[in-house]
């Protein structure tokens, strides 16, 4: 918790000191994958994705409030004040695989990723879903339920929609750290890319 924090400010402060004409904020409302689980924080992809539109010129800020285990439940909960004290222009939508991995219910899932868009959209943020894929042992029922939660979103909302975060990663255990469930350092430009590509669009 205390590290997501420190994260917050520093990708705050740094972005400040790189843009310098900064006037617009990008959430990141995530969980271990965005929160740079295992690697050197400066190395995660939201903090590449800081330093890619600084390079790019483009007058927006990154603020990571990503937690590591987070579910869907509790990005909800901490929405709210996130909205009310950085009044977001994008919110990036990074959640649901804990939901998932802990089998938890997924039309619950799919309620409380709808408030969320439907929140940061009543406060005037464009929404960007990244959606996620669990492992093949939970069952093809499962898994192919879960997915189809993130792509009903995508029908049902005026979103950015990235169908799948760790696309041509999660299948590479070069790129995954040895729990098979976090990408390596490695990974993270990548991951970067593929939001960038939908981002983009939207700035």
């Amino acid at each position: 918790m205390f590290r997501s924090l420190l994260f917050i400010l520093t990708l705050s402060f740094g972005s400040l000191a790189l843009g310098g004409t900064a006037t617009n904020n990008i959430l990141v409302l995530g969980d271990s994958i965005s929160a740079a689980y295992g690697i050197n924080t400066d190395s995660g992809w939201v903090s590449l994705l800081s330093l890619k539109i600084a390079q790019e010129k483009k007058p927006y800020q990154v603020i990571n409030a990503s937690i590591s285990g987070d579910t869907t439940i509790n990005g909800l909960k901490r929405l709210p004040a996130l909205l009310k004290k950085y009044k977001p222009a994008i919110v990036i939508i990074e959640l649901g695989g804990n939901d998932g991995l802990r089998g938890l219910s997924l039309k619950t899932m799919e309620n409380n990723l709808k408030q969320i868009i439907e929140l940061s959209q009543k406060a005037d943020a464009k929404a960007i879903v990244a959606g996620m894929k669990i492992p093949p042992n939970y069952g093809k029922r499962y898994t192919l339920a879960f997915y189809k939660v993130f792509s009903d979103l995508n029908k049902d909302y005026n979103i950015g929609f990235i169908p799948f975060l760790l696309e041509g990663i999660g299948d590479k255990k070069e790129l995954m750290q040895k729990d098979g469930l976090h990408p390596a350092q490695g990974a993270q430009k990548m991951i970067m890319e593929i939001v960038w590509k939908k981002l983009v669009l939207m700035l």
